[in-house]
């Protein structure tokens, strides 16, 4: 298993969190974006850098997944795609994307935009708080935990 991150809008506070549960797991991890980003010194985290412009570091994300890998995201088309590829899709703020609910965030994703084209002011989403990097952190250690029981046997 690979973790990819769409670093570009990822809060701080969540990479940091990935940054210390791949060391602790030694689990390695690849950090994409349009601009460089400052990354810890480490073997197991990346940096990949992609042109700019839009959904290009969606489209590197998704070519690179393999199934199995885990894609921190909050870009809801991006993890219709990587679940699509039997990989995994977490939400910066704890949300597992599956093939259960995706159909349905993105539906909801859709029609905000549409409200949105029509001149609807819509507002955007709320403050990330403590609460979502606790939801992020507690699905995060649930998930790499359950993995790493299952790849051992």
């Amino acid at each position: 298993m690979h973790i990819w991150v769409d670093a570009d809008a990822c809060p701080k506070v969540i990479k940091e969190i990935l940054y210390r549960a791949v060391e602790r797991l030694q689990i390695s991890m690849t950090m994409v974006a349009n601009k460089p980003l400052c990354i810890p010194e480490s073997s197991l985290i990346q940096m990949l850098t992609v042109a700019a412009g839009a959904d290009m570091a969606d489209a590197e994300i998704v070519a690179r997944t393999e199934a199995g890998d885990l894609v921190i995201t909050a870009d809801i088309p991006l993890a219709a795609d990587v679940i699509q590829k039997n990989g995994h899709a977490l939400n910066p703020r704890g949300t597992f994307y599956s093939e259960a609910n995706v159909k349905q965030y993105l539906t909801m994703r859709n029609f905000m935009d549409d409200l949105r084209g029509s001149g609807v002011i819509t507002g955007g989403p709320r403050a990330f708080s403590n609460s979502d990097r606790m939801a992020f952190a507690n699905q995060l250690d649930r998930f790499l935990t359950r993995h790493l029981k299952e790849s051992r046997g």
